[in-house]
């Protein structure tokens, strides 16, 4: 968060950089305005900017154990932009190093699941999962051994996270 806000900063004093350049070469002839507008649009394309390329710089600094099964992507009134061209504001993490089968004669796996969510701090949770691979159905684990029955859902045929868990 520091060092967005700092990087935020310069953009901003070198967009009005360039703007006072724009008053140099034309001898003073440009309105004194397009500095502080230079500075506000150097600054609000930096963090446009940073926040489309969040999930690819994530997706950068997980280990190749940690596979991407879903993104989430939404817009925000405040990023009217976001609208037009949607971000992944979210995304979910498998990891396939935990997928294990507790009953070899029973098509069950555990796994934890990964969740970062685009905030001013990232935020990273953790969840343990139990997927039944012949009808499809993902509940996830309270402590070491309840299920919690009321998050259970099915997923589709297609899911991935369905063909990466029950394919290993």
């Amino acid at each position: 968060m520091f060092w967005t806000f700092v990087a935020t900063v310069f953009c901003g004093l070198g967009a009005a950089g360039i703007a006072l350049g724009i008053r140099a070469i034309t001898r003073k002839k440009a309105p004194k305005w397009i500095i502080p507008v230079f500075a506000g649009a150097g600054m609000l394309g930096y963090l446009i900017y940073m926040e489309y390329t969040w999930f690819d710089l994530k997706q950068t600094q997980l280990p190749d154990e940690a596979v991407v099964v879903s993104t989430e992507k939404y817009g925000a009134p405040w990023r009217p932009w976001a609208y037009v061209v949607p971000q992944v504001t979210a995304f979910t993490v498998l990891d396939t190093n935990s997928v294990t089968r507790d009953n070899p004669e029973q098509n069950i796996v555990r796994f934890s699941l990964y969740r970062f969510e685009q905030s001013y701090t990232d935020a990273v949770s953790q969840k343990m999962y139990l997927l039944n691979c012949d009808t499809r159905e993902l509940v996830p684990l309270k402590g070491e051994k309840s299920l919690d029955t009321s998050a259970l859902r099915t997923l589709s045929e297609d899911d991935q996270l369905l063909e990466l868990a029950c394919g290993q």
